[in-house]
């Protein structure tokens, strides 16, 4: 078990995952601790070493010390009583344990499953760096977007060429998540495409793939009426969401804006750090969030004087903003830093500790109940915007169907808060935020 004798802060190191996922941390626990799991795997190289070890990460770390009200060493005995013929048997053994805690969040992860999610909550990808679809009208697998610094922009790949083929293999029927598997691969690795763009004869294209940084952070300069408008969408909290945030936020500020939204709708969440860095770049003074660990330890997170602006704000929130985007969004709204627009969020208020077991899998363990500010405890009920405006089924449709419509005043929870910051009497910062030269501000640090 890779784990660090160093002892750190709960905020340090633990994450917050979305509504469906959880992100990868390094381990809260010293040597002795260490040492006491890896004496008892004498068992190594066995499906049941695994078994145990998740058992102890379980016993020691899990919010709830009473375990549900299972006898978690009566569990142990059990799990370790049985003789397991393969991993997918023991696999199977632990998922089984782990649901009788009633927590979907605590759970285990095969290896693939591991792997796909340190790749997500990295911010990173290993391949040529495209964005594709199937074409409604062609069928045909189609380039979206080429992501700036990769090879596939740095090679000329450009918005509607369509891929015939991925190293001899033809697209035609095949699915997306079919084609990226074919893409995908280790940096420095070859592969070839056949392409066809309008007005020419169809070309091949040979790549060398990459490790890709993934856009996390799309913004926009809108003019809105007499008003100029940062639009800033967020899509995640990967560990690279912080720089990203904190790239757009000044150079919109260079570009002289009067307002910002910030629009977290679809947000699953991702790594609580990362959360509490972007709620920095908005926020002066102020507690950001509090976290509760099983005995009752409290820790409490504040602003460290790092705002990069205090322009007004609106955030742009709905049932699927869950997580991190909710520390970010109480944050925010509970310090009057900010008017929030949209649909009840998600409603999780729960921090996970993440860790790669001996052979490749994974575990998220639920370590600390969080809440905002002002003491909000947001778990199963979300945070109620400021002002409720939810979709209806038809503009949803719309939306979904079209999404350059979505930060327009097409997107009736967009053109409210256009209106709102319009009015001029919202989301301005508190008095006790001055304002102070843009040039000080941006330390990431906690």
């Amino acid at each position: 078990m890779n784990q660090s004798a160093k002892s750190y802060s709960l905020l340090q190191v633990a994450l917050i995952g979305g509504a469906i996922a959880t992100t990868t941390t390094m381990s809260v626990f010293g040597s002795a601790w260490t040492r006491g799991v890896r004496a008892s795997l004498a068992l190594q190289d066995s499906p049941k070493a695994i078994v145990d070890q998740v058992w102890q990460l379980v016993n020691h770390e899990y919010v709830d010390g009473k375990f549900n009200q299972q006898n978690w060493q009566a569990t142990r005995q059990s799990l370790l009583s049985k003789d397991y013929s393969s991993r997918e048997e023991a696999y199977a053994a632990i998922r089984e344990a782990l649901q009788k805690l009633g927590d979907p969040y605590t759970r285990f992860l095969d290896p693939k499953q591991f792997e796909a999610l340190t790749s997500q909550t990295s911010g990173e990808v290993s391949g040529i760096g495209i964005r594709m679809e199937v074409n409604e009208k062609t069928k045909r697998l189609t380039v979206v977007e080429a992501i700036e610094n990769s090879p596939a922009l740095k090679a000329g790949i450009k918005p509607g060429d369509e891929i015939l083929a991925i190293d001899g293999k033809p697209t035609l029927k095949m699915k997306v998540d079919d084609a990226s598997k074919l893409i995908r691969g280790k940096a420095g690795t070859a592969i070839k495409l056949r392409l066809g763009r309008m007005g020419q004869n169809t070309f091949d294209l040979k790549l060398t793939r990459a490790n890709i940084e993934v856009p996390t952070v799309r913004y926009t300069l809108k003019q809105e009426g007499n008003r100029r408008v940062g639009y800033i969408r967020l899509r995640e909290f990967s560990s690279h969401a912080a720089e990203q945030m904190q790239r757009a936020i000044r150079d919109l500020n260079s570009k002289k804006v009067d307002s910002y939204v910030l629009d977290l709708r679809g947000n699953p969440g991702g790594l609580l750090q990362s959360s509490i860095e972007i709620a920095r770049m908005w926020l002066d003074n102020g507690a950001i969030v509090k976290t509760v660990n099983r005995v009752g330890g409290t820790e409490e997170t504040k602003a460290n004087r790092t705002a990069l602006t205090n322009r007004p704000l609106a955030v742009l929130v709905d049932g699927n903003s869950a997580s991190a985007s909710e520390i970010l969004t109480g944050a925010l709204k509970d310090n009057k830093r900010a008017v929030v627009v949209g649909g009840q969020t998600f409603g999780k208020a729960l921090v996970q500790s993440v860790h790669e077991l001996a052979d490749g899998s994974g575990l998220a363990v639920t370590i600390a109940h969080y809440y905002t500010p002002a003491g909000t405890d947001i778990n199963h009920k979300g945070i109620t915007p400021d002002i409720k405006v939810d979709l209806t089924e038809p503009q949803e449709r719309q939306l979904a169907s079209n999404p350059d419509l979505i930060g327009t005043k097409s997107d009736p929870q967009y053109a409210r808060a256009i209106a709102i910051l319009s009015n001029n009497s919202f989301a301005q910062p508190p008095a006790n935020q001055p304002t102070r030269p843009m040039s000080r501000a941006g330390d990431l640090k906690p």
